[in-house]
């Protein structure tokens, strides 16, 4: 049998594998490229507040005020020490991603197969290419069945291309995928010495383009930073003319320019992301491309195949029916000539390597029903690939005396169609299909043809069959697929499946798994007779789509997308690639998904468990809810920040300038690691999955979630600006003002941390939520802030003042009161719903 399996090819030996990879290397390919680290400080030079930083740093050192200039001086250090740590995390989780993302290749090593990453390829390896994989390395065909490849990757020509070892296309490339079939190839280039290695410089400086909320977050950055130029020039201005001094005017300037900048929001978008991406690998998932982690949480249809999602793709031959005896046998039970013909033109009809799940059953069966094996007699001289709508495949073989078979098997109605048959025999069979199909077997026609001479029919389906029985498979429901459906269910995300297979073995299996709308489907034939605008309307009522192919799928996914629906589509196998890459969440399966499906989807699930999509798109909901809350949180304090510096100078109030950078920079610094740390590391609110998805057209920033966030920071900074005037009416100095306004800030940041936990739960139940980092973080602010008010070496650096407990108590009090009134917004909103 390994004769036969591997057509007498050894391959490599182990010894000759090492010796390979010694002096031609591995197969990567490596090109010269930017030092992530480098890359990431080059960037960070560039953002608005590190340069700030570096401007009134050079201002404090040219006006002698040496202390403040190496204060920002390390104050830039400490940014852009945190910037690269927060990228190394992004950059680490995103390497680990493309490691999990490598194709595994079958090749054949000292006669047998084995599997291995396609960097461990080597120069001479023996590798086996089959339907629906991408080929890892260039190579010359030395044993191939009905094969065809999709280069369309190198040549631009949409249309797959037949090759064999006899002509002249016997070479297939790096990166092309193959259409149809299985070939053995000898790898004659790797990494960079392969077609797609010469021209893949071009390929590494292609920028991944920017998704919508990348896009909305950086347009409102943007603002903001206009906003500080604006603001700069006014506060510039009214301080010179009021002072006349050009550095003193320009510092306050720039403190006012570095409160409005939320640096924080583009850092935490990428943190959130990449870190999110880290997140679900750790569950089995593969993030391929950044924007489906945002994408995720709002997925409203779920459109799956069935075979191998819904059902365990794990085919067993499960009942026979033949023709003449006019009956249904099970596998275990088949005796008479008759069925066991039955299986040998099955198997015949199959790939003589198979690699279908049907397929391999039909090898085993065979094996265990006939007593002798012919396969190594004869040998395949002609095939005709699977097509036709319902498909069917045809392949003939020959022996030495030139005894021929010619078998076929597809779909019952496809095989029907090319075969004679009286009405008895129609109807015989027809009760059949009913009897199996009803109780969710896959089932298949067999026919076989006669034929003399070498001029073959150009179609299969001009052969004369003889219509020989059916063969029934049985796929059984994954044990956890109920649950799942229910999970999605209640997520508020419908459940549609598209599917090659038939309406009644599709109903059966859907029935069996609680499936929603299972009573209703449409076939693709049909479905590709209506307009586009009967389509959109098909694709909202009918859950179970059957006799589906790759134009029918793709029109289902457009039509939903149209419908302004956010749309995943699961898939594994060939067939499934147009519409997985339409689709805005792509999700194939990692263990039986063909490599054409993976490299179309944006997301594989390792371990082909549709729970593990489950845990995604709670992932992606709670990522989303998350980074609200964080850019939220930076708004809101931000708003205070503003207005404290800018309003006691433009309302000419007795302490112009209560904050310097200093004191910006060092806010900057705790608020900071607050959003990107602390709600990176929030757990999933408890109703998030039982929630609606988000709408499509809602946007980032709603006006109602950007309000909440207005309000909130204005609340703060009339809490600031009363302790301000407090202190100002007790007659304190202004070290002792900027003390007390200063804690409050501080105070404020905890109690809105902890508030805004939840925009809906209360702070007493967000307590109890489990994030190590709140207490640390927290813990830390208030240590910190403990030795800027009472060590004096710190105190008198701050320009601050050691203030009494009524004192202190005054500004907490403030500070606590100025945010912990959104609970009461919270109590008012649970008790509504």
């Amino acid at each position: 049998m390994t004769a036969i399996t591997h057509f007498n090819i050894k391959g490599l030996t182990e010894v000759q594998v090492l010796e390979a990879r010694r002096n031609h290397g591995g197969n990567s390919l490596d090109y010269k490229k930017e030092s992530g680290f480098f890359a990431a400080l080059k960037s960070i030079a560039k953002e608005p507040m590190v340069l700030l930083l570096l401007a009134t740093s050079s201002i404090y050192f040219i006006s002698g005020k040496t202390g403040d200039g190496i204060f920002m001086a390390s104050a830039i250090l400490l940014v852009v020490a945190i910037s690269l740590y927060q990228n190394s995390r992004s950059r680490n989780a995103l390497e680990k991603l493309k490691d999990l993302t490598q194709p595994v290749c079958k090749v054949i090593r000292s006669g047998d197969i084995q599997e291995v990453t396609s960097e461990e390829l080597v120069l001479g390896d023996s590798l086996m290419i089959e339907e629906g994989t991408a080929i890892a390395a260039d190579g010359t065909i030395v044993h191939s069945n009905d094969f065809s490849v999709d280069e369309s990757i190198l040549t631009g020509e949409s249309l797959s291309v037949y090759k064999d070892k006899d002509s002249d296309k016997n070479e297939v490339y790096r990166g092309t995928t193959v259409a149809g079939g299985l070939a053995i190839i000898t790898i004659t280039a790797i990494g960079n010495k392969t077609r797609l290695g010469e021209i893949g410089k071009s390929l590494e400086d292609i920028q991944e383009e920017k998704t919508p909320l990348e896009r909305q977050i950086n347009s409102f950055v943007k603002k903001m930073v206009i906003a500080g130029v604006l603001v700069f020039s006014i506060v510039w201005a009214i301080n010179y003319f009021q002072s006349y001094s050009f550095t003193s005017s320009l510092i306050e300037a720039l403190t006012l320019a570095m409160s409005i900048l939320p640096e924080e929001i583009p850092v935490a978008f990428t943190t959130f992301m990449a870190l999110g991406a880290w997140r679900l690998m750790k569950l089995g998932i593969v993030v391929k491309q950044m924007k489906t982690v945002e994408t995720l949480g709002s997925a409203t249809k779920i459109c799956t195949d069935k075979t191998g999602t819904l059902t365990e793709n794990k085919m067993t031959l499960a009942k026979v029916f033949t023709l003449v005896d006019s009956k249904i046998t099970e596998t275990a039970a088949i005796a008479s000539d008759t069925e066991k013909e039955l299986v040998r033109l099955s198997m015949w009809a199959s790939e003589p390597i198979p690699f279908d799940p049907m397929e391999i059953a039909l090898h085993q069966v065979y094996k265990t029903t006939n007593i002798t094996d012919e396969r190594p007699d004869f040998k395949l001289v002609h095939e005709y690939p699977l097509d036709g709508k319902p498909p069917m495949m045809t392949h003939i073989f020959e022996d030495t005396s030139g005894n021929r078979i010619i078998a076929a098997k597809g779909a019952p109605e496809a095989m029907l169609e090319v075969s004679d048959l009286t009405e008895v025999q129609q109807k015989q069979i027809e009760n059949a299909l009913e009897s199996l199909t009803g109780e969710g077997f896959r089932v298949l026609g067999v026919g076989e043809a006669d034929f003399k001479g070498k001029d073959y029919p150009k179609r299969q389906q001009d052969f004369k069959f003889s219509f020989k029985g059916i063969i029934a498979f049985y796929d059984p429901p994954k044990k956890n697929i109920t649950q799942v459906l229910e999970d999605f269910y209640s997520a508020g995300i419908q459940v549609k499946i598209i599917t090659g297979d038939n309406a009644t073995t599709t109903g059966a299996i859907a029935k069996q798994v609680g499936f929603k709308g299972f009573e209703k489907s449409i076939s693709g034939e049909a479905l590709m007779q209506l307009s586009d605008a009967e389509i959109q309307k098909i694709v909202t009522d009918t859950n179970v789509f059957t006799r589906m192919f790759p134009e029918a799928k793709l029109k289902i996914i457009e039509a939903l997308k149209t419908n302004k629906e956010i749309v995943a589509m699961i898939g594994d196998g060939v067939n499934d690639g147009p519409a997985l890459k339409a689709a805005h969440i792509g999700v194939a399966m990692g263990t039986k998904g063909t490599e054409i499906a993976k490299q179309a989807a944006s997301l594989i699930l390792k371990e082909d468990d549709l729970s593990k999509l489950v845990d995604a798109v709670a992932m992606g909901r709670r990522i989303y809810a998350n980074l609200k809350k964080a850019i939220q949180y930076i708004i809101s304090i931000h708003i205070p920040i503003i207005l404290t510096v800018f309003l006691p100078l433009a309302l000419g109030w007795i302490y112009p300038n209560i904050f310097s950078p200093i004191h910006i920079i060092f806010l900057e610094l705790i608020m900071g690691p607050t959003c990107s740390i602390i709600y990176e590391n929030e757990p999933i609110e408890a109703n998030s999955m039982l929630e609606k998805p988000r709408a499509f057209t809602s946007t980032f920033f709603n006006m109602k979630e950007l309000a909440t966030s207005i309000i909130q920071g204005v609340v703060i900074a009339v809490g600031s600006l009363f302790v301000y005037q407090y202190a100002v009416w007790q007659g304190y100095n202004e070290a002792l003002t900027r003390t007390m306004v200063f804690t409050l800030l501080i105070v404020a940041n905890i109690v809105l941390t902890l508030v805004n936990r939840s925009f809906y739960y209360s702070v007493l139940t967000t307590l109890k939520y489990k994030n190590k980092l709140v207490p640390l973080i927290i813990a830390i602010t208030i240590g910190i802030t403990v030795v800027l008010l009472f060590v004096k070496p710190v105190t008198d650096f701050f320009q601050f003042e050691r203030p009494d407990f009524l004192q202190i108590l005054m500004s907490c009090a403030a500070g606590f009161l100025s945010v912990i009134w959104y609970e009461a917004v919270k109590w008012r909103k649970r008790l509504r719903e």
